[in-house]
C-alpha cells in the first residue's frame, strides 16, 4: 500500500495593547498580594516570640512561686516545733499543734501542683520552639527562678507609630490595596480590547515530492500578522456585576483593616498601661512584703513569751505567703507587660 507524511511547524504570538490598565492592574493587585503575604510572615512571627517570651517569664514565675512555698514551708516547720514544744510544756493546747499542722500542709500540698504547672510550661516551650517535650532544666539552669527584669528606660515611642509598624496591620492595608487593583482589572472589561498579533511556520508533505526535513530549514514559511479586536459588549451584564462583587470585597476588606486598627490601637495602650503600672505596683508589694516578714518575725518572738495567741502567728505566715505570691506575680507582669508592648 502507498503512504505520505506531512509534517508541519508553527508558532503565534499575540500582543494586546494596555490601553485600560488591565495589565498594569494586575501587576499591582500582585505586588500587594505578595507583599501581604510577607506582612502575614511577620505577624506570625512576632506571635511566636511574644509566646516563647511569655512561656519562658511564665516558667521563670512558677519556678519563683515553687522557693517562696519552699521557704514559707521551713518557716511553718519552725512554727510548728514551736507549737509542740510549748504544748509539751504544758504552755499551749493542742489546737496550735493542728492549727500549724494544717496550714504547713496546706503549702506543701501546693508545691506538686506548682511542679505541674512548671512541666506544663516547659512542654509548651518546647513546642513553641519546634522541640519534642523534655526537660529544659540544663538549658534554664543559669537562672533558675530569676524573673526577667526589663531595663528601667525603654523606648516605647508614640502609639500611632506603633501602629504602623505592626504587621497585621500592613497586612490588612495590602490586601485591600490588591483587591482594588481588582475592581479596575473587572472594570477593563467593559472596554475592547485591541491586539496585535501574529502567525508564521510551515509545512511539507512527502505526497508532492519534498522531505520533512525541509520544514526545519524553513522552505516555503508562511507568515501572517495584524491587529485583533475583541469587545464583549454582550456581556455587560455579567461584567458590571463582577465589577460591583469586586467592590463589595474591597468594602469588606476596609471594614477589616478599620477593625484591625481599632483593636491594634485598643492592644497597644493595654500594653503601655499595663507595663508602666505594673511597675509601681511591684514596688509598692515588695514594702508589702517587707511589712508581713517583719510582722511574722515579731509575731513568733511573741507566741514564744506567751504574749500572742497562735491565731496571731498563723495569721502573719498566711499573710507572708500570700505576699510574696502576689510581688513574684506583679514583678513577671513587668516584662509580660513589655512582651505586650512589643506584640502591640
Amino acid at each position: 500500500p502507498s503512504y505520505f507524511c506531512t509534517d508541519a511547524v508553527a508558532a503565534q504570538a499575540s500582543w494586546e495593547l494596555d490601553f485600560w490598565g488591565k495589565f498594569r492592574r494586575g501587576v499591582e493587585s500582585a505586588d500587594g498580594a505578595y507583599l501581604a503575604s510577607i506582612a502575614s510572615y511577620d505577624n506570625v512571627l512576632v506571635s511566636l516570640l511574644g509566646d516563647v517570651t511569655a512561656t519562658y517569664i511564665g516558667i521563670r514565675t512558677t519556678e519563683q512561686l515553687i522557693a517562696i512555698a519552699r521557704a514559707n514551708v521551713r518557716r511553718q516547720e519552725k512554727a510548728l516545733s514551736i507549737a509542740k514544744a510549748k504544748f509539751q510544756g504544758g504552755g499551749a493546747s493542742e489546737l496550735d499543734v493542728f492549727q500549724a499542722t494544717n496550714v504547713l500542709e496546706q503549702t506543701r500540698a501546693s508545691i506538686p501542683q506548682l511542679t505541674i504547672q512548671l512541666q506544663q510550661g516547659e512542654n509548651a516551650l518546647c513546642v513553641l520552639l519546634g522541640v519534642p517535650p523534655q526537660s529544659l532544666g540544663m538549658v534554664l539552669s543559669r537562672s533558675v527562678g530569676r524573673i526577667p527584669l526589663p531595663p528601667r528606660t525603654v523606648v516605647v515611642g508614640i502609639p500611632a507609630d506603633l501602629l504602623r509598624r505592626r504587621p497585621d496591620v500592613r497586612a490588612a492595608e495590602l490586601a485591600a490595596l490588591a483587591q482594588s487593583a481588582q475592581i479596575g482589572i473587572a472594570e477593563t472589561q467593559l472596554y475592547p480590547a485591541i491586539s496585535i498579533t501574529g502567525t508564521f511556520g510551515g509545512a511539507a508533505s512527502t505526497a508532492n515530492g519534498h522531505t520533512l526535513g525541509q520544514v526545519v530549514a524553513w522552505k516555503g514559511v508562511a507568515y501572517a500578522a495584524g491587529p485583533s479586536f475583541q469587545w464583549n459588549i454582550l456581556n455587560y451584564g455579567q461584567i458590571t456585576n463582577n465589577v460591583r462583587l469586586q467592590d463589595a470585597k474591597l468594602q469588606q476588606l476596609l471594614v477589616d483593616y478599620q477593625n484591625t486598627v481599632l483593636s491594634a490601637q485598643q492592644e497597644v495602650d493595654n500594653g503601655l498601661v499595663n507595663y508602666l503600672q505594673s511597675r509601681s505596683q511591684a514596688e509598692f508589694l515588695r514594702r508589702s512584703v517587707q511589712a508581713a516578714s517583719g510582722a511574722l518575725r515579731i509575731a513568733t518572738e511573741q507566741y514564744e513569751q506567751g504574749g500572742v495567741s497562735f491565731t496571731t502567728v498563723l495569721t502573719a505566715e498566711q499573710n507572708l505567703l500570700q505576699a510574696e505570691s502576689t510581688v513574684a506575680v506583679a514583678a513577671a507582669n513587668v516584662p509580660l507587660g513589655l512582651t505586650a508592648v512589643f506584640r502591640a
